[in-house]
């Protein structure tokens, strides 16, 4: 069966404690924004992983790239964590992957406590994939192989794949406490979302469409003139190095952000023109 394999990168850094926290937080976010995007999905929250069963795999993947604390997603195919499981497995996935004439390689890594070595592994499922694809003369280059097989192997579960798709990572939504963005223009837009990267929830304010918000927060606070930001913790401007200099700090009661500062004009149109294309709204 094929699920969805969900890493996440600096998460890992933190205390056991906070780690839990952020997990637990990180698993409700990837579950309220496949409701919002109408995903049937199933969510799993492993050591270190989460798992995702769902019906339509291209549209979890459309889902979860979306959710902040993600870093990479595999579509992976699960066996038993045991070697006979892992080489039968692996040897049915690669043929219908493997190509004439072409080399492969295998990558493995475990974590638990089999009576197994990575190393072992990546040389038994070299091995099965090798005899179940005889017939496609098949090469090995453990250098630069033209294919390569990822095995992980863990304590309830092994898993195969090939590719890592690349997410955002950051910090989950929610763990970061809230700030109030201006939102006039695009540059205020990214400077928001980049907050929301960070783990801020975001209340924003201001003239833009902020669709493309919604899409990676559908509980996003939308403030009209009057309305009060509660709890918040600061102040997020989209403001770039030519405003400084003109720029009043004792204006504001909290510490302001400006996200944006550092990157050109056409540096934010080109990353506003990736995450419209990601939230579908290009």
């Amino acid at each position: 069966m094929e699920i969805l394999l969900i890493r996440y990168a600096e998460i890992g850094l933190k205390t056991s404690r906070v780690r839990s926290r952020f997990e637990n937080r990180m698993k409700d976010n990837l579950i309220q924004m496949f409701a919002a995007d109408g995903v049937e999905a199933l969510v799993e929250k492993g050591e270190a992983r989460f798992y995702v069963t769902a019906s339509d795999l291209d549209a979890a993947i459309a889902s979860a790239r979306k959710v902040f604390g993600v870093a990479s997603i595999s579509v992976a195919e699960t066996c038993d964590p045991d070697m006979e499981s892992i080489c039968a497995c692996a040897a049915e996935y690669s043929k219908s992957r493997m190509v004439k004439g072409k080399s492969y390689a295998v990558k493995a890594r475990r974590a638990g406590n089999q009576n197994f070595t990575s190393m072992e592994v990546g040389r038994s499922v070299g091995d099965a994939i090798w005899n179940a694809n005889l017939d496609k003369d098949p090469k090995v280059d453990l250098t630069n192989p033209d294919i390569l097989f990822y095995v992980e192997v863990r304590p309830r579960q092994a898993y195969i794949f090939q590719s890592y798709i690349e997410c955002h990572a950051g910090l989950p939504l929610g763990t970061q406490g809230r700030v109030l963005a201006y939102v006039d223009d695009d540059r205020g837009i990214l400077s928001a979302w980049l907050m929301m990267k960070r783990g801020c929830r975001v209340y924003v304010r201001g003239s833009a469409d902020v669709s493309v918000l919604k899409a990676y927060d559908p509980f996003l606070k939308v403030l009209s003139e009057g309305d009060k930001a509660y709890k918040n913790l600061g102040y997020v401007l989209g403001l770039s190095v030519d405003d400084i200099p003109g720029f009043d700090q004792s204006a504001y009661d909290l510490p302001v952000f400006f996200p944006t500062v550092g990157m050109t004009d056409e540096e934010v149109a080109e990353k506003m023109a990736e995450i419209r294309s990601e939230a579908g709204l290009s």
